[in-house]
């Protein structure tokens, strides 16, 4: 016996493929301010529904190569027949085509912003692109970008006959159940038909749940604290020790070689579309000579590796080493240099420098707090940058509307002599 439908598998992954691309075909209206947290993880959703639609409908052909589907009304005209077999051949084309088009475009980003699907699972680029010279992905990312628009419009156009064909037959020929096909029990002819209804219903769901979803921006994870160490108490002196002495004058101590220890800490917090953003540099070395008693023979060098940046967010700490923030490409460090201390008051100072960033160089003032015992010592230094002045933010970015100006950096770290 012919079945006269398709197989609940089938019919099941239409009706899922078909919600998604309706929820899907939404979202790109809604891209208005691109770069705000929220637009963010907009994108990310669109991303993530993206993939789920290309995984499904690649079962759907795979179900449908394997399970051929039942024979359409014998009083179908020829034409509707040739017209039935471009569309479905052309949904099946764009289904696939714009999800990987949409996966071309992301993994040839200068950003290189991972997709991480519905905020859990991290989806790979795809496999050579990201690594290619950057002329040749831009080359791609342009392809990329103006396929996937005309493939948007050409889904646009395929849906509307696609429904205006099942709408006809539905509606307008009782002897030719296609709906049925695809919905079980559909009457042919009958306008109040219960399931054409709750298509009808899905439809609306689906439209309006893109429209009122609200992806919230993933949290940062928590970045740890700077090391906490207990005061060491000032050692009490016998009397005798105290007593003054006439000694020979001495020449000046020179200042002492000082190794940073481990648990130090080098980050920096601004805001992102009024949300807080704290980070840090995981790899960076420091050359200190330096004396309170000889700040004028004492010197600093910080090295800082822009690559080990990390806030708490994968797709941000990807964005940052790239072109638009810190180009690591073309600059991986920066350097904090200086040779100029000023004492302020009791275990006070101010560091008088030099900073590089991004082939930039720029006078840094970076006032610190520092306490000496014995051969351990105990630093605290906070400062602000103008990231604009170094050129941290290109294109779209360069605008503070979304991250200010100013960029608080702040150093913690203990050191040994």
């Amino acid at each position: 016996m012919v079945p006269d439908r398709y197989k609940t598998p089938a019919i099941v992954l239409h009706w899922l493929i078909a919600a998604a691309i309706l929820f899907q075909m939404q979202l790109p209206w809604r891209f208005h301010d691109l770069k705000t947290p929220e637009a963010f993880a907009l994108i990310q959703l669109h991303k993530s529904v993206g993939i789920t639609i290309l995984v499904l409908s690649l079962a759907r052909l795979g179900w449908r190569l394997s399970n051929p589907p039942p024979p359409e009304p014998d009083t179908l005209a020829r034409w509707e027949r040739m017209l039935s077999a471009i569309v479905h051949v052309g949904l099946y084309g764009l289904m696939i085509g714009m999800p990987i088009t949409g996966w071309l475009l992301v993994s040839t980003s200068k950003t290189g912003i991972p997709t991480l699907l519905y905020g859990l699972v991290t989806w790979p680029h795809i496999p050579g692109f990201a690594r290619l010279p950057e002329a040749g992905r831009e080359v791609w990312n342009g392809f990329a970008h103006q396929a996937h628009g005309l493939l948007g419009w050409g889904l646009y156009g395929l849906i509307g006959l696609h429904v205006a064909g099942a709408l006809k037959h539905q509606l307008f020929s009782r002897d030719e159940p296609v709906l049925a096909r695809m919905a079980p029990g559909a009457v042919a002819g009958r306008w109040a038909e219960p399931r054409l209804l709750l298509i009808a219903l899905g439809v609306v769901v689906a439209i309006a749940g893109a429209w009122l979803v609200h992806p919230r921006p993933k949290a940062s994870a928590p970045l740890p604290p700077p090391p906490v160490q207990a005061e060491t108490p000032e050692p009490v002196m016998p009397a005798a020790a105290r007593a003054p002495k006439v000694e020979a004058a001495k020449a000046p101590a020179a200042p002492s070689k000082w190794t940073v220890t481990k648990g130090s800490t080098l980050g920096f917090s601004t805001l992102w579309g009024g949300q807080a953003v704290e980070g840090r540099f995981d790899a960076w070395s420091a050359d200190i000579v330096f004396s309170p008693d000889a700040l004028d023979r004492s010197h600093v060098k910080v090295t800082i590796d822009l690559a080990s940046v990390a806030t708490g967010d994968p797709q941000r700490d990807v964005a940052l080493p790239g072109a638009d923030f810190f180009d690591v490409a073309q600059h991986p460090r920066a350097v904090f240099s200086t040779d100029n201390f000023e004492a302020v008051g009791p275990n006070r100072y101010v560091a008088k420098g030099k900073l590089a960033l991004r082939g930039v160089t720029r006078p840094v003032r970076l006032p610190f707090t520092l306490k000496i015992d014995g051969d351990k010592a105990r630093m605290s230094g906070v400062t602000s940058l103008d990231r604009t002045a170094f050129g941290v933010g290109q294109g779209e970015w360069q605008a503070t509307d979304q991250i200010p100006t100013q960029v608080k950096v702040s150093v913690q770290l203990t050191a040994t002599r």
